[in-house]
């Protein structure tokens, strides 16, 4: 399992959740690799990886991957931030995540002022610094809202105290529409 593998998962689930989605389109390599910044061969590879271990198939009609969105949730709750942990940097400029996103600001009381960013040279927020799953998150999140959430989402999982990690599964399990 690499951290692109969790990336790929959740476009796939942002794309089953739009109403327009072209499946000859949205899910091939190519129009994956532009709309996440992950390379064919690493997206071609994520996908065989997460196939291989339960957390996406193949449409049996269209052949089109898809997340198994149970299975993910229940990895992201339980497991991500063990695999991949997330740990406070310096103060960046970048792109805001966990609770100080857009969709979730004043869902959570926070402790202090200073908020959480992936670091992005044009990022417009100032915060403590957290390396995302994958080099390409802030690329891809200001592609598509869903997936900043979605993102977002997981990044607090990673972070927050079990309260806040708690709501953000909540939120998450909503998202996934289970």
């Amino acid at each position: 399992m690499k951290s692109q593998d969790i990336v790929l998962l959740l476009k796939l689930i942002s794309l089953e959740n739009s109403a327009a989605t072209n499946v000859r389109e949205d899910y091939s390599l190519r129009r994956l690799e532009n709309l996440t910044g992950i390379s064919k061969s690493e997206l071609s590879s994520a996908l065989n990886r997460c196939i291989d271990v339960g957390l996406a198939t193949k449409d049996r009609h269209n052949g089109a991957p898809r997340a198994n969105r149970k299975a993910l949730l229940g990895f992201i709750s339980k497991g991500l931030r063990y695999v991949f942990p997330a740990k406070p940097g310096p103060l960046a400029r970048g792109v805001p995540t966990a609770f100080a996103t857009p969709a979730l600001a004043g869902q959570l009381m926070s402790a202090g002022e200073t908020i959480y960013v992936w670091p992005d040279a044009t990022g417009t927020e100032k915060g403590q610094s957290i390396t995302p799953l994958f080099k390409t998150v802030p690329h891809a999140a200001k592609q598509d809202a869903d997936l900043y959430l979605l993102l977002a989402l997981v990044d607090a999982i990673r972070l927050g105290n079990p309260r806040e990690a708690k709501f953000a599964e909540q939120q998450l399990s909503t998202a996934f529409k289970l």
